[in-house]
């Protein structure tokens, strides 16, 4: 049975729970079949009394000894084996993901806080034929090599966006896929045991597990709010990187099902260090946890460990009963390239993508502004109409900014910082920053408010639009109220992609120019606009390109 008919039949087997007059956990299904003549069968749980001394029997109902994977993982697993990627529109976007989630990565490692936790376990360690960590001289085993690239790449909350019932950053993938690619690659070309059926892995190769990975964490953001319950976007990270390093490692349809399963009964993170009143660096390099455990989990697979068939639905102990109020995932769509087909780019600023449109909308205010020879300094309030989750995530009016991810998670702070700076870069986060101690900034940003657009947070949800809209109304101090400044697509947005591409370019520019010389600024920036060349070349030839001796 597929997740589209899962989702049907979840939905008859409550409504039967319900006419039945008992709680969901009392009742449920054991065989489902959806478009079929045979009877709806269920179990009903009978409840012991409690004592120390019950004796030692299993209150579990018989297990079937061949059992199915749910259907959710094994629609994943066949879309990972079965399922050609054709679009051209899908590698193009990849392209472009790819030079800019390294560049954002290389943009990081100017930040010490970011730095320290980079590197071997033991220091001076070196892995022969291991992963290479662009910016670095680091040569890593695989697993570490992954949370090395994967933290990089998220510090600055620069990479790619998507969303939609959940967040997330699609392109965080990349930690793990890359370090995975770069391994087998050295190992392969450099003889002995083969690992990955003996591939070597070329740029493409990379660009469609990409592709894969951004399908998966996406489609099921589409419908199903992991945010709702607690838990943090990065379980879609740690999944959707584990189906996809799995064929890399050679897995076969059977053991990638293994591996998925074993990434779902992974620990979850909580977001809790998203929010208030615990905001802290850890969101900076959760992705690049969840990366480290993908890889690790396949390799433990790859090894023989065995997969959970029920892990999502099993009664009880099952992730939806655990983790999930008790529902099964919903699907809008079956897997293909949609998602990197419609990523977001982050473009313009370093800040939490809901913000996006007000900064730019701060930024096209500051020039009536100017116009009217007038500065922050004479803005009385402002208004800020706007999606609910805006709301939700980064709206913090009030709160005291106690660090770094406090300021790029309050979208007060930062259109407060565009209105008196005419800027909003990685610089103006940190402690010390011309931003976080200006008084007008602070000021300011307790005079910004926010109030939901319903019609906003519908074309936030609308498959046909996900626009991501803001909408700032500033009164000055004289009384004057300017006319409503309305964005409601951030210039990374697919109906923006083409005029930003040229940012995009210039933005992986300014990222690479710290760490190499012009000559190889040029090099890069020109072979990531040669798709053919790009496409063709051996990944650890193009990571070699990134490495500093």
């Amino acid at each position: 049975m597929s997740a589209f008919s899962r989702n049907v039949c979840s939905t008859a087997s409550r409504t039967l729970r319900h006419r039945a007059g008992v709680s969901c956990r009392a009742v449920r299904p054991i065989a489902l079949r959806a478009a079929s003549s045979t009877p709806i069968t269920t179990r009903t749980a009978v409840a012991a009394p409690f004592s120390t001394m019950s004796s030692l029997k299993s209150a579990a109902p018989p297990v079937p000894s061949k059992r199915e994977f749910d259907p959710e993982i094994k629609d994943m697993a066949s879309y990972i084996h079965n399922t050609p990627i054709d679009s051209e529109l899908a590698f193009d976007t990849a392209r472009w993901i790819l030079i800019d989630t390294l560049g954002c990565g290389l943009k990081a490692l100017e930040f010490e806080q970011c730095r320290n936790i980079l590197g071997p376990v033991v220091e001076g360690t070196t892995v022969p034929n291991g992963t290479k960590v662009p910016g670095t001289n680091y040569q890593l085993d695989p697993v570490l090599g992954a949370f090395n690239i994967g933290a990089m790449i998220r510090w600055l909350d620069f990479n790619d966006c998507w969303l939609a019932a959940e967040w997330g950053h699609p392109s965080d993938n990349l930690g793990a896929i890359l370090a995975t690619a770069d391994w087998i690659s050295r190992t392969n070309k450099a003889g002995g045991k083969k690992l990955g059926n003996g591939k070597v892995f070329k740029v493409r190769d990379v660009l469609e597990a990409l592709i894969r990975a951004h399908e998966i964490q996406g489609c099921l953001a589409l419908e199903n709010s992991f945010n709702k319950v607690g838990l943090d976007h990065v379980v879609l990270v740690k999944v959707a990187s584990t189906a996809v390093v799995s064929k890399m490692m050679g897995l076969n349809e059977a053991q990638t099902r293994d591996a998925i399963s074993q990434a779902w009964v992974d620990g979850q993170s909580m977001r809790t260090y998203r929010h208030s009143p615990n905001t802290m660096s850890r969101k900076s390099w959760a992705a690049g946890d969840a990366c480290e455990k993908a890889v690790n989990l396949v390799l433990k697979v790859l090894r023989g460990e065995q997969g959970l068939p029920t892990v999502l639905s099993a009664p009880t102990w099952g992730f939806y009963d655990v983790n999930f109020g008790g529902k099964p995932f919903q699907f809008q769509r079956p897997y293909g390239s949609y998602v990197m087909e419609n990523v977001l780019f982050k473009v313009s600023y370093p800040a939490e993508f809901h913000s996006q449109t007000a900064v730019e909308a701060a930024e096209r205010l500051n020039k009536k502004l100017k116009a009217m020879g007038k500065t922050a300094e004479d803005i009385e309030s402002v208004v800020n109409r706007t999606h609910e989750a805006c709301i939700r995530i980064i709206d913090k009016q009030f709160k005291p900014m106690e660090n770094f991810a406090d300021r790029d998670h309050c979208v007060q702070y930062m259109v407060s910082t565009m209105f008196v700076f005419n800027r909003l870069t990685a610089n103006d986060y940190p402690d010390d920053s011309e931003a976080a101690t200006s008084q007008l900034v602070e000021s300011l940003r307790q005079r910004i408010s926010c109030v939901e657009d319903p019609q906003f947070t519908k074309d936030y949800h609308d498959p046909e639009k996900r626009t991501i809209s803001n909408a700032l109304t500033v009164k000055l101090k004289d009384g004057t109220v300017l006319d409503e400044e309305v964005v409601e697509a951030p210039l990374g947005h697919r109906l923006r992609r083409e005029e930003a591409k040229p940012e995009i370019l210039a933005k992986y520019k300014r990222h690479l120019g710290p760490h190499y010389s012009s000559e190889h600024v040029d090099k890069l920036v020109a072979l990531g606009q040669n798709a053919n060349e790009l496409d063709n070349m051996d990944i650890d030839e193009y990571v070699d390109l990134y490495v500093k001796n």
